[in-house]
């Protein structure tokens, strides 16, 4: 990487695309990450050794050599956000690298097809074995030439934005990490517009001054840039853990038997499985592969929550939100996580050439049993939590706006219909999957555009057993007569929820899916992951 827009340059250029190595970048990129451990260590070391003085020592000596520790501590620590942000460049570098080699690929292929010829500095020219008419040559010729000059264009500019980007962290590091509190912050109601127009006007030290010492605050807000919200919530990481660890060391002393030993018991077992999801997590946090995975909120109390993307969200041109759930907690944070991240990866399959995100939202407390997913309450609460995500999104988002599509699974399709229904989604397509209904009759309340409303039901799902009370009541009534038999076998388009979204009388639009249950729909051989995924892109 030189920053001199070297994959511009025709020929040179085309050389170095083929010759470019993405998971080289991610590799190096997850190595300055990867530092933050030992400095952290460092850093705490310092801690104990201030501790240790403390006691021991005093008198004006011992104050300056306090000082002084901290004052190495304060270096030590100012440098952590800069080493996620090394790891955050050089990712986001790889990702639209990879797009440009798949625009080569393709581009290439295309010259193979309309019968052209592509020597090693790029050059197109006709196949003289393979002569067509000029009315052909000559529009395949300026395609294909359009084709290379556009991957050549989007890798020479993720060379020099990543080049300058790394230039700026240079420039701090050797000014030494100066960090200014700012003099204002938004108020706690404000939306996501204000709090992106806010951190905008930040300069770069006083948003590492807040990603440093106010991360809590920084990780959570809806609108600020998602680099820095990953940057925010990586630091807080340690601290949440040994929140659950901590946790869990108190609920280790059994009780006398009894309703409390009991419930001790089954928070113990909570606590254990949350702290197992989040270490599982943090390996695919810490893992040096595409896409790379940002941190967008994180909070251990309860079930525990977690809003974690593959891929950065600002910069993509299609965007997945994935709400999950019935049971959906931190312990299982990890499995949710792969399935957007198959729907990802279909996507990839599908476009190559496109820029991609996909996104896990669990920022809401599930339900755990069924009585409570009988019940909206819960996906009541979660609307404006969603409905904040979604703007945020589109408030943080660098160029042009990207595809939104916001996806719910089972009781999370009720959590994204109730959203949209009561406040809105700033989404450009909703999709809906093993749905029990989502709060509506028809699709014309959920506040999108005709035709952007989606829904796929299995065919052995059980989730069309899910019928309204009056309903099961009915059947109830009239199994114990003669109408018995035709009552069982009645197929009403009503579910819990309202009207069944994949039924034609709802008014959206269906996709397909095979015979794989409720949680069946991210099988690699179901056409619903294929469904989801051109939903996705757009197609």
């Amino acid at each position: 990487m030189k920053g001199s827009g070297a994959f511009a340059a025709a020929p040179a250029g085309y050389r170095q695309l083929w010759a470019a190595d993405p998971a080289a970048w991610i590799a190096a990129g997850a190595a300055w990450r990867g530092l933050t451990g030992p400095v952290r260590q460092r850093a705490d070391g310092l801690d104990a050794r201030i501790a240790t003085l403390r006691p021991a020592w005093s008198g004006g000596a011992a104050t300056a050599a306090r000082g002084r520790l901290g004052g190495l501590r304060g270096a030590l620590t100012e440098v952590l956000p800069a080493l996620i942000e090394v790891d955050q460049v050089l990712a986001e570098f790889a990702a639209r690298l990879g797009t440009a080699k798949a625009r080569l690929t393709a581009a290439v292929a295309h010259v193979d097809a309309g019968g052209l010829l592509v020597d090693r500095a790029g050059a197109v020219r006709p196949d003289p074995a393979r002569p067509r008419p000029a009315e052909r040559l000559g529009p395949a010729l300026t395609t294909v030439a359009a084709e290379l000059h556009g991957a050549l264009t989007l890798a020479g500019a993720a060379d020099r934005e990543a080049a300058a980007r790394l230039g700026e962290l240079t420039t701090a590091a050797a000014t030494g990490w100066v960090s200014v509190p700012p003099a204002w912050r938004p108020s706690p109601g404000a939306g996501p517009a204000e709090a992106c127009r806010w951190w905008a006007r930040l300069t770069p030290a006083e948003r590492r001054w807040l990603i440093g010492h106010e991360p809590a605050r920084v990780g959570c807000l809806d609108g600020v840039p998602v680099t820095a919200r990953d940057q925010a919530n990586r630091l807080l990481l340690a601290g949440r853990r040994e929140e659950l660890a901590a946790r869990r060391q108190r609920l280790l002393t059994p009780l006398p038997p009894g309703p409390a030993e009991l419930a001790r018991v089954a928070r113990l077992a909570q606590v254990e499985a949350a702290l197992h999801g989040l270490d599982t997590l943090g390996l695919r946090l810490a893992a040096p592969e595409a896409p790379r995975a940002y941190l967008l909120g994180l909070d251990p109390a309860g079930d525990g929550r977690a809003v974690v993307a593959l891929g950065n969200p600002d910069r993509a041109g299609a965007v997945l939100t994935y709400v999950p759930g019935m049971t959906s907690d931190l312990a299982g944070a990890p499995g949710e996580l792969g399935r957007a991240a198959r729907v990802l990866e279909r996507c990839a399959a599908l476009g190559p050439d496109e820029e991609t995100a996909a996104v896990l939202w669990l920022d809401y407390d599930a339900p755990d049993f069924l009585p409570e997913a009988a019940r909206t309450r819960q996906a009541e609460d979660a609307g404006p939590a969603l409905h904040r995500f979604q703007e945020g999104l589109r408030a943080s988002h660098e160029g042009p706006p990207a595809r939104q599509t916001v996806l719910g699974h089972s009781y999370g399709s009720v959590v994204v219909g109730i959203a949209a229904r009561d406040h809105g989604l700033s989404a450009d397509a909703l999709v809906f999957v093993g749905s029990p209904g989502v709060g509506v009759e028809h699709a014309g309340e959920l506040r999108m555009l005709p035709g952007q409303v989606w829904a796929s039901t299995a065919p052995d799902d059980v989730i069309r057993l899910a019928r309204p009370p009056e309903e099961l009541a009915r059947r109830a009534v009239l199994a114990a007569t003669p109408l018995g038999p035709a009552a069982a076998a009645l197929d009403g388009h009503e579910l819990w929820f309202g009207r069944d979204p994949s039924d034609p009388g709802f008014g959206g639009r269906r996709f397909p899916s095979g015979r794989y249950g409720h949680t069946g729909y991210w099988a690699p051989d179901n056409p619903a992951l294929d469904g989801m995924a051109q939903i996705v892109l757009g197609r």
